[in-house]
């Protein structure tokens, strides 16, 4: 592709405000966080196949939340967990069942966890492509992705439709080599263009291409003779989810709002998430409402990274930490479950546990909260409990007048 065709193309998907560039690859801290909580989940599917202790299904593993984490990150990855479901009548992908393609997954995982440069991940690749084993195909190439983001680019369906229309060629879907030939392509091209060094952002090109909302000479009869009407329902639907994501997002700074006003108002200095502090609601930055810096300077630089991630604390008058709250509006609950895990980890002192979450996501916080894995933790089981949105928007008001500490909290706290 020429030059000056690559950069007008970029230059139209940098400007779209509503493609994968700026829903999903830019101004969203869900992603960033993803990239640590698929990296933390990996280790743990990881260490149950070594153990044996993983299970033969993809339902309630720990592989499912890694893939739930991926598949949660907006329009671009909402199929990535199909092609690791168990689908017995095919006994694909094969991994649940034999023990010894299990293994060698784990130990594939393993390498590219470890791995620190191309070489190693895609020798990887190539040993694990020679194994055939049945169903496991490149999709785990977007692990991979949110492993290693400037080295190897995620692998769907409307990525794969994209590539060929953008580089007229007939790759196939299931197939690693044709993974690794795109990956050379992508890489060379992308070196061009004005995009990030994250590969993420040219698969979102791709995406955009393959799905029909960018058009190009080479797709337009297509697209203009049997998928114009599709075309036009993804672009509303697309509308609609980015409305929604702004619901969401001003939702969740109203939760914000009130756990920094409440604190404020119990005599504790409030820290709110160092990435949201420019985020509005109520016409006020919630930076306004928060410390400019988190005085915890006896963390090291990697948990004050993660402590300084939590959405809301609460610390005392000589700033030690009385509670952190995690406001999980869509996100993933389990995501919010282990970084409040890692909090407590971090800090000497006892301090209690929240997540906050709208009250039709109750059922699946229980659930969350009953896995095996957190039940054992004795510890985060008494510090943890869970408010819901509704709770805290009806009742704010009067636990900052009457309130006089973190206890005030108490009638409206739940527990599993």
């Amino acid at each position: 592709m020429a030059r000056e065709e690559l950069d007008k193309l970029t230059e139209g998907y940098i400007h779209d405000q509503e493609s994968v560039y700026h829903t999903w690859f830019i101004n969203n801290e869900d992603r960033l966080k993803a990239f640590r909580t698929i990296k933390k989940g990996l280790k743990k599917v990881i260490s149950e196949i070594e153990a044996r202790t993983f299970g033969n299904d993809f339902k309630g593993s720990s592989l499912e939340t890694v893939v739930t984490a991926i598949s949660e990150q907006k329009q671009i990855f909402a199929g990535a967990a199909h092609p690791f479901f168990w689908k017995p009548k095919l006994r694909i992908p094969d991994i649940y069942e034999n023990s010894e393609n299990q293994m060698a997954f784990g130990r594939f995982l393993n390498a590219c966890l470890h791995a620190t440069n191309a070489k190693q991940i895609f020798d990887e690749i190539v040993k694990l492509d020679q194994l055939k084993i049945k169903g496991l195909g490149p999709a785990v190439a977007t692990i991979i992705y949110f492993l290693h983001p400037t080295l190897f680019p995620p692998f769907n369906t409307a990525i794969v439709r994209g590539f060929n229309t953008l580089f007229h060629k007939k790759l196939k879907l299931g197939s690693w080599m044709a993974y690794l030939e795109m990956r050379e392509d992508i890489l060379a091209t992308n070196q061009q263009s004005s995009l990030s060094k994250d590969l993420g952002a040219f698969a979102g090109l791709l995406f955009e291409i393959g799905s029909g909302r960018l058009i190009l000479p080479e797709n337009s009869d297509e697209v203009l003779a049997a998928e114009n009407e599709k075309r036009l329902k993804a672009v509303k639907k697309r509308h609609s989810q980015v409305l929604d994501d702004q619901i969401e997002e001003n939702a969740h700074s109203e939760m914000q709002y009130h756990l920094a006003r409440l604190g404020r108002a119990l005599g504790y200095h409030v820290w709110i998430a160092q990435n949201d502090h420019k985020r509005e609601y109520n016409g006020k930055k919630l930076g306004e409402y928060s410390l400019s810096a988190l005085p915890l300077t006896n963390l090291s630089k990697s948990v004050f990274d993660t402590v300084s991630l939590i959405d809301v604390l609460w610390l005392s008058q000589n700033d030690q930490i009385v509670s952190g709250f995690e406001v999980e509006k869509s996100t993933s609950i389990y995501s919010g479950i282990l970084r409040l895990y890692d909090l407590s980890l971090s800090v000497e002192q006892t301090c209690r546990l929240f997540l906050v979450a709208p009250n039709k996501r109750e059922k699946e916080i229980k659930a969350q909260l009953m896995r095996p894995s957190f039940i054992k933790e004795q510890s985060l089981k008494s510090a943890m409990s869970y408010l819901l949105f509704s709770d805290l928007q009806c009742d704010c008001d009067a636990m900052c007048k009457f309130g006089t500490d973190i206890r005030i909290l108490d009638p409206i706290a739940r527990s599993v």
